[in-house]
């Protein structure tokens, strides 16, 4: 191969990695507009000395360091979890629909953690955070379970309908709870629509150690998420063992999705249209959507929640409502514009 031939590849990758760059100083930048908006306007040089020089004795410093930076922390490592177990949820099962909200595991994860509230007393994230696991990993096995009866096995359209049903049975079951007791309301009510308000450092540092296992797992199955993302022949030609690839991206995208929604509450259209638009930046390959897809999402996300501070003064809009809000009209457009045959 000529220099010639490879030249339109180092382009490309060359492009990517610009974009990477750029996505990155944008999230900074964005990351410190989350710090600085809010209910009470912060000046820029108000939040860039309380980063560097803390004034215990200052108001605004205090609400920088004890509300803004938790939240937004919170927000970018939820934003990366979402956006990748949706990447890795639509690679391993083919399905352009796939994501955490369609497939079952928010669902899945809410319902046993409102159950533990309700009749455990639970209140805190270190406590019912291994309930989200527990529910998001039991609605996923399930999902894929009974999608997968029959002979052709777990198509694409099968597990969004097999989802789709478990998710309205699992949050049936939520809604039956918080309607019979208005403590668990009280409790919850924030948290199920998807909220990054209140959350204090704390939560953030519970969270993060399983962040950074389900990141590390994500990209670890790169590779393999393009051979799945395929065909299963095309898989097995290649050596891959389809049931073990499948097992690990689903276990990857258990730990994200089920932190994530510990953390921040069932936060939905982050995963299932994050994949796609950078699907539509840097083609089919995973190795380029999984990096991408963890930038664009806590974009998305942070730019969603500060909006919804803005948007409705002095009180705010929660952030699942507004990704809501947004997300669904941009799939519908990717959908028209026939990126999902890109997949």
């Amino acid at each position: 191969m000529t220099w010639a031939d490879t030249a339109p590849v180092r382009v490309l990758a060359d492009r990517r990695i610009v974009g990477l760059v750029a996505m990155v100083l944008a999230l900074i930048g964005t990351a410190l507009a989350s710090i600085g908006i809010g209910a009470r306007s912060i000046a820029p040089e108000t939040v860039w000395t309380a980063l560097v020089a803390f004034d215990p004795q200052s108001t605004d410093h205090q609400i920088i360091w004890a509300l803004r930076i938790p939240r937004t922390l919170i927000g970018i490592g939820v934003g990366i979890a979402l956006g990748m177990a949706g990447a890795v949820l639509q690679g391993a099962t083919r399905n352009p629909l796939a994501d955490p909200s369609i497939l079952g595991i928010h669902a899945g994860a809410a319902v046993l953690v409102v159950i533990g509230i309700f009749i455990f007393g639970l209140t805190s994230f270190s406590q019912y955070v291994w309930l989200a696991f527990a529910g998001a990993g039991a609605a996923m096995l399930f999902v894929y379970s009974v999608a997968s009866l029959g002979r052709e096995g777990a198509t694409p359209v099968k597990l969004a309908l097999a989802g789709a049903a478990t998710t309205a049975a699992l949050m049936s079951v939520v809604s039956a709870v918080l309607l019979t007791s208005l403590n668990t309301l009280d409790e919850i009510r924030f948290w199920q629509v998807g909220s990054l308000a209140g959350r204090d450092m704390s939560i953030f540092t519970q969270v993060v150690p399983f962040l950074l296992l389900g990141t590390v797992l994500a990209f670890a199955i790169g590779r393999t998420l393009d051979g799945l993302a395929m065909g299963d022949d095309v898989a097995r030609g290649l050596g891959q063992n389809v049931a073990v690839s499948r097992g690990l991206a689903g276990l990857a995208a258990v730990i994200l999705a089920g932190g994530a929604t510990a953390a921040a509450g069932p936060i939905a259209f982050v995963g299932l249209t994050v994949p796609h638009l950078a699907r539509a930046i840097t083609g089919p390959s995973y190795r380029w959507i999984l990096p991408y897809s963890m930038l664009i999402a806590p974009l998305l996300l942070l730019g969603s929640d500060i909006l919804g501070r803005i948007v409705a003064p002095p009180g705010e809009v929660q952030v699942g409502i507004v990704t809501a809000a947004l997300g669904a009209p941009v799939f519908i457009a990717l959908v028209r514009r026939r990126k999902l045959a890109e997949l």
